[in-house]
């Protein structure tokens, strides 16, 4: 009972929400403060996994009669696991991200009220809108990252504004996505490479002003070294099996992303660090589906 259920919450996934979170307490400065308190660092963790898993589970949830023609070895069509049981674990897990936010501060607990709220959305109404959809479920990752922001309430202002780039990002992997199962159109493909692009730029420019380019730039080569192939094989032959190959090398390089975040805004060992992240995610997703 217990691997149908994990399967239910993309574990791989839950890797990069934490790499998310890591990043905002860079960009927020709480690594550079001597002494910091390890507890938020704890809380906003398990928060976001807590935010994520509920959020995925729900995705299944909604999506049990559709599952059930197109991928009926999902957990709910398969039977291995009940709609109630589902149903229960995911309100279980959207509890305890923000329970676990609001244990660190007010702003973390409402920006994880907020993530539930944009991530339901997502999944009953968002994800069936072309335009709207991507957008919706950028925004859950946008939301994340302030979420790590704010582990220093009074950076969230300051710094809120970078939460567009992972939309951006985000929007542009499900946009992708959509052609999972039948395939997808070339056009949608290349656009989203544009939107690479764009969010690689960004951060590089970003980094720039922190005077730390040079410490992001390994970050954001690896980055675009994960990303790019996959995408440009999906581009010459747009199939469900190449995309479904570049969404899942899009999630996992998140974790390339959040580290790049973290050499422009903290240091290159801290950076390395969250990479570490990286086999492990991609361990976890030979075994557990990333989308």
């Amino acid at each position: 009972m217990l691997l149908p259920l994990l399967r239910l919450t993309r574990p791989a996934n839950l890797i990069t929400s934490i790499a998310d979170v890591m990043a905002g307490m860079a960009i927020a400065g709480y690594y550079l403060i001597p002494d910091a308190d390890p507890a938020p660092v704890g809380w906003l963790c398990l928060s976001t996994v807590g935010l994520y898993g509920g959020g995925v589970v729900f995705n299944d949830v909604f999506d049990a009669e559709l599952d059930a023609v197109e991928r009926p070895e999902r957990p709910i069509p398969s039977g291995q696991v009940s709609l109630a049981t589902a149903t229960l674990l995911a309100s279980f897990l959207l509890l305890i991200g923000m329970a676990a936010a609001w244990m660190v501060n007010p702003t973390a607990g409402w920006l994880a009220v907020a993530i539930s709220v944009a991530s339901l959305v997502y999944d009953k109404f968002g994800k069936h809108n072309a335009i709207i959809g991507p957008l919706n479920m950028g925004l859950c990752r946008g939301l994340n990252l302030i979420l790590g922001i704010s582990v220093l309430p009074d950076q969230v202002p300051l710094w809120a504004s970078l939460g567009v780039i992972p939309i951006v990002y985000i929007a542009a992997i499900t946009m992708i996505s959509r052609g999972e199962v039948h395939g997808g159109k070339p056009m949608v493909l290349r656009v989203a490479g544009l939107l690479y692009g764009l969010v690689i730029g960004c951060i590089g420019a970003i980094a720039q002003q922190q005077h730390q380019l040079g410490t992001a730039i390994p970050f954001l080569l690896l980055f675009g070294f994960f990303i790019f192939p996959p995408l440009w094989q999906a581009i010459r032959e747009p199939t469900g099996r190449n995309i479904g190959m570049a969404v899942k090398s899009g999630v996992l390089s998140l974790i390339v992303m959040n580290a790049a975040w973290v050499a422009a805004f903290a240091s290159f060992p801290l950076a390395m660090l969250v990479v570490c992240l990286l086999p492990l995610s991609r361990l976890l997703a030979k075994v557990f589906a990333v989308t």
